[in-house]
This record gives structure tokens, C-alpha cells and sequence, in this order.
């Protein structure tokens, strides 16, 4: 047996009803909640290929280890999420959306160093998320990119 896939991605997050409505309202996620919107549990994205979950931070960290021994992240962690669009167009429109939703523009679609296009936005718990085009980039039937 060997461990080949990362089936989900959770996210801690400090305001589980405002993330849910970021994520939910603002970018438009399909989702699964385990509690109910005014105190939610859990909370699963239906999205293709990965699936990303949010979690209350606190709690989280105590999922891990004692608080003592961890603290809430701050800052950049070296940690981000991605999004690949199939053109410069949709990266354009899902930035646009994201800022639209309450995210923090970090910096602007435009040509990268490797050929593609593409930015990056802080959502409120201070995730990072690039949304990118590839000009050469090929999507599986799920519209994961096949690398």
C-alpha cells in the first residue's frame, strides 16, 4: 500500500458562519454543514477531486496537540490554496468574484514568469489562494488538472 492522494484539505477557521458565507455566498461552494448555519460543526465542500472542509481553529489546534504546544497561525504559513481556470477569463472572473465576496486582492491577475497568468487573494481567516491559467494545462473529467 502506498499513501498517493490527498482526499480532503481542511481549513481552521475563526469565524465558522462568516467563512460559510464567504466560501457558500461569496465564491458559491456547494456544501454540506454538520450542525446548522448559526452554529455550524463542520463544514464539507462538494467540490470535484479534493474536498476542503472548515473547522473551528481552536478546536482544531486541540485536535493536534494541547494549545500550549500550538498557536493560531498568523502571517503567510508557506501554505496555498489553487485554483486552475481554463483561461484568462475565468481567472479574471473568479478573482473578481473572490474581492467581490469580502477577499483581500494580494496581487492582480496578470503574466507570470512561467508563461500562464494568474494572482493571488487572502480570504478572511488569511488563506492564500491562487487562481491561475495555463496555457498548456490539461483538465481530467472532473476538471482536475492532470499533471
Amino acid at each position: 500500500m502506498k499513501m498517493d492522494r490527498l482526499n480532503l484539505l481542511t481549513l481552521g477557521v475563526r469565524d465558522m458562519v462568516a467563512s460559510l458565507k464567504f466560501y457558500r455566498d461569496g465564491l458559491g461552494f456547494d456544501v454540506s454543514i454538520i450542525g446548522n448555519e448559526e452554529q455550524p460543526g463542520v463544514i464539507f465542500f462538494k467540490n470535484k477531486g479534493t474536498k476542503i472542509s472548515l473547522f473551528p481553529v481552536e478546536e482544531l489546534i486541540l485536535d493536534i496537540a494541547s494549545e500550549e504546544e500550538l498557536t493560531a497561525p498568523t502571517g503567510f504559513t508557506g501554505v496555498t490554496l489553487a485554483y486552475n481556470g481554463k483561461s484568462k477569463a475565468e481567472v479574471d472572473e473568479v478573482m473578481e468574484q473572490a474581492v467581490a465576496a469580502g477577499a483581500e486582492m494580494i496581487k492582480a491577475p496578470q503574466a507570470t514568469s512561467w508563461g500562464g497568468y494568474g494572482g493571488y487573494f487572502k480570504e478572511l481567516n488569511g488563506f492564500y489562494w491562487e487562481v491561475a491559467y495555463g496555457p498548456d494545462w490539461e483538465f481530467d473529467e472532473n476538471d482536475m488538472l492532470i499533471v
